[in-house]
């Protein structure tokens, strides 16, 4: 039986995901754990054939749009190493109060992890057509505005807002075009 009513039916279209991150906690405001999520997305798209469309990271949860063959077997790839890949790094820096959290909030039947850093699912939604993209990626680019923290979608340096723009970016993406 799945978790969710959420699932990839067509990998033809692109698609809207939301991860979110435990407990809301905001593991995200530290620069080294948005960083590997950024190194994470270029690995997508370089190493595994999948095309980002627009994506934002927010102090608790990512939304992206994303494409591929093999989305469900990628974004679970990605939420595994990412998942690692911060914890290692947070060991290894010294933050151990967030560790701790990411310790007591772990589903108990996850025997074969200490911590855990993401909810379970990812939430896919097909994007069916020009109209509902371009929502998509207005809302993505608009959630830091939205949320308070700043004026303008450009200016929040986790986010694809900046590409569309044609301004220096952090990370390549595959622009959408009507």
């Amino acid at each position: 039986m799945t978790r969710s009513r959420y699932r990839i039916y067509e990998t033809e279209y692109p698609y809207f995901i939301t991860s979110s991150v435990v407990e809301g906690y905001p593991i995200f405001s530290f620069p080294e754990a948005a960083e590997i999520i950024l190194d994470a997305l270029t690995f997508l798209q370089d190493e595994r054939d999948t095309s980002l469309y627009a994506y934002v990271i927010m102090e608790n949860h990512i939304h992206m749009i994303v494409q591929s063959d093999e989305l469900k077997s990628h974004m679970k790839a990605f939420k595994s190493w990412t998942a690692r890949a911060i914890i290692d790094t947070f060991q290894e820096t010294g933050r151990y109060l967030q560790l701790r959290k990411l310790q007591k909030t772990k589903n108990p039947t996850h025997y074969d992890s200490v911590h855990q850093l993401w909810k379970e699912g990812f939430y896919p939604k097909q994007i069916l057509g020009d109209k509902m993209m371009i929502q998509k990626i207005e809302y993505i680019h608009n959630n830091p505005v939205n949320r308070g923290y700043i004026d303008n979608p450009e200016d929040w340096k986790y986010s694809s807002a900046r590409n569309y723009l044609d301004m220096k970016a952090l990370i390549p993406i595959s622009l959408f075009e009507v």
